[in-house]
């Protein structure tokens, strides 16, 4: 009985927002912690690639090498599923209901990252394939060793061509992350009058700090500041 209210909650619009949102601030938090991690390149070959080799040996002796990084790999492409095939069926289900078209746009109703959402996403996601053949499993990458993980990124970012892509790719990746966690703090029903007004700034500085962080990689690495 609880598991067919479940997943008859799951099929509503409600439901399907609301995993959206919480698959999304999964996807979110990788994202940040990534980042985070990537500052690291700053200090230098040694720490770099010690905390590369870190995320492969965290859990020992309890997880052999590399398990746990298996285990957030598989649970990053779960929540990856849940967002994509709810957004899926939430623009789906929105274009039934609407079986007339707006007579006219106003595009100041809507802010550039909610309308850019969904093509956006498609953005997202080509650019992540890619990045993990590049950067993780060197498919794509012009000199790629294994276990040299500041080496992979500085030899990656050394191409013009893949570091431009890569700055590209970040302008979507901050209008979603903004628009993606101020709508799931709303959607979660964190919604009280004493801080609504300062979940758009928080959103926004979020975002702004992690693509900022981001562009500094490949501008570092042409510039030769990382080397």
């Amino acid at each position: 009985m609880a598991r067919a209210h479940v997943v008859g909650f799951t099929e509503t619009t409600v439901g399907k927002k609301i995993l959206m949102a919480l698959s999304g601030l999964i996807l979110w938090g990788f994202v940040i912690v990534h980042m985070a991690g990537n500052l690291k390149v700053y200090q230098g070959p040694e720490a770099f690639n010690h905390y590369a080799e870190g995320l492969r040996t965290f859990g020992e002796p309890f997880f052999g090498r590399g398990q746990i990084l298996w285990l957030a790999r598989i649970a990053l492409l779960f929540a990856v599923g849940v967002h994509i095939i709810a957004a899926l069926q939430l623009v789906l289900k929105s274009r039934a209901a609407r079986k007339v078209r707006y007579q006219k746009f106003e595009p100041m109703v809507f802010s550039l990252a909610s309308r850019t959402m969904a093509w956006g996403g498609v953005a997202i996601l080509a650019f992540v394939i890619y990045h993990l053949l590049h950067l993780t499993f060197g498919s794509v990458h012009p000199d790629f060793r294994p276990h040299q993980a500041y080496h992979n990124f500085v030899a990656g970012f050394r191409s013009v061509p893949v570091s431009i892509a890569y700055m590209l790719a970040m302008f979507p990746l901050g209008l979603h992350l903004y628009h993606g966690i101020w709508s799931a703090l709303q959607t979660l029903g964190i919604n009280n009058p004493a801080y609504n007004r300062l979940r758009r700034p928080l959103a926004g500085v979020i975002a702004a700090a992690v693509i900022a962080a981001n562009l500094s990689f490949p501008i570092a690495v042409l510039t030769g500041v990382v080397k």
